[in-house]
């Protein structure tokens, strides 16, 4: 059992005092008027002697009458109410020492209902904690891992570079390797660096008027030569003059990703299709492929950081394109869906207010 301390006790003899003399104040009250009133009806005439007993006795229940609501009361705030908070703060505890699993049963009785409101508050902020505590260890580990795999290309490419008598072809090749590695070890940290500060709101939108069709058009120029290499057969129906007032930077940012996911995901000889055009107040662009398409378990965690649903694509990208995507939807208040058929195709849909 707690033992309880000297200023424990002086504050429960405190309230008590407190409670004393606010009950004898009360009772004190009520007896004189009593009294007085029951005087004057009867005509009864109070001596000193009997006014001395009554007030003896009237001390006496008045100190019993305390001790007994002062009991009561003791009770009461300790099941009521010091029960609950040492329930909440022992959960907090265990929340701040990175105790995510922790969970607040609901309190039966009543005038438990704002403590257990308090308890669903802290039940779910656990939960969300514990889902970024996940999230933030997989990033971890994804981002090791995503460093470990360029850096071992360059350092094993660099080491049979040092062997004597390489040819030039030879030397051509691992150096074409090591600076393949190079590029992509530098595209993930200029990513993570992106959306690090969109995240941490350290980007903010500069909005302005400016061409839609002609920022959609250079975008999809941007990747000429890769849908030549594997013969796609690109398919748009752009809307000409279609102008918006947003964050043209951080548009072109999204643009680049549906475009590199769809020549990366589309197969020799396959079609991508663009197309844009206006819905009254709104601003609908399509991106549309028939590559591998995306398993509906896979669509869940599409635009989560790192998440690969097709590894064998694995070595094009770092799984952060997706991710970079929705949080510019979320900053310009745009938003961003997916559909797709596995094994046909998909189509990402941006939907913006002019």
């Amino acid at each position: 059992m707690k033992k309880l301390t000297v200023k424990q006790i002086l504050k429960a003899i405190n309230n008590y005092a407190i409670f004393f003399l606010v009950v004898a104040f009360a009772v004190t009250c009520c007896m004189l008027l009593f009294v007085s009133t029951l005087a004057e009806t009867m005509g009864i005439v109070f001596n000193e002697e009997n006014i001395a007993s009554a007030a003896k006795v009237t001390f006496l229940n008045v100190l019993l009458l305390t001790f007994l609501f002062g009991t009561i009361d003791y009770v009461r705030r300790k099941m009521m109410v010091d029960r609950p908070v040492k329930i909440i703060t022992g959960a907090a505890e265990k929340i701040m020492q990175g105790d995510f699993s922790v969970r607040i049963a609901p309190m039966r009785g009543s005038g438990m209902e704002g403590f257990n409101q308090i308890g669903t508050a802290i039940n779910k902020m656990a939960e969300e904690l514990s889902g970024t505590e996940t999230l933030r260890t997989d990033f971890i580990a994804n981002v090791s891992h995503e460093l470990k795999t360029p850096l071992a290309v360059m350092g094993n490419y660099a080491t049979m570079l040092q062997r004597p008598g390489l040819s030039e072809e030879e030397k051509n090749q691992y150096a074409k390797a090591i600076s393949e590695a190079e590029r992509r070890l530098a595209q993930l940290i200029t990513n993570i660096l992106k959306l690090n500060k969109l995240e941490n709101q350290q980007i903010f939108p500069r909005t302005e008027e400016y061409d839609l069709s002609r920022q959609l058009c250079e975008a999809l120029l941007q990747f000429e030569d890769a849908w030549e290499q594997k013969e796609l057969q690109i398919e748009t129906d752009i809307a000409d003059d279609v102008y918006i007032r947003s964050d043209e930077e951080l548009l072109s940012l999204v643009w680049s990703n549906l475009f590199s996911n769809a020549v990366k995901f589309t197969p020799a000889g396959g079609t991508i299709r663009v197309k844009l055009h206006t819905e009254g107040n709104s601003i609908v662009v399509s991106v549309s492929d028939t590559g591998c398409g995306i398993k509906p378990e896979t669509g869940k965690h599409i635009f989560e950081k790192f998440y690969q649903g097709d590894t064998s694509h694995a070595t094009q990208g770092n799984g952060l394109g997706l991710a970079l995507v929705k949080r510019v939807m979320d900053i310009l208040n745009g938003e961003i869906a997916v559909q797709s058929v596995w094994g046909k195709g998909s189509t990402f849909t941006v939907r913006l207010k002019r």
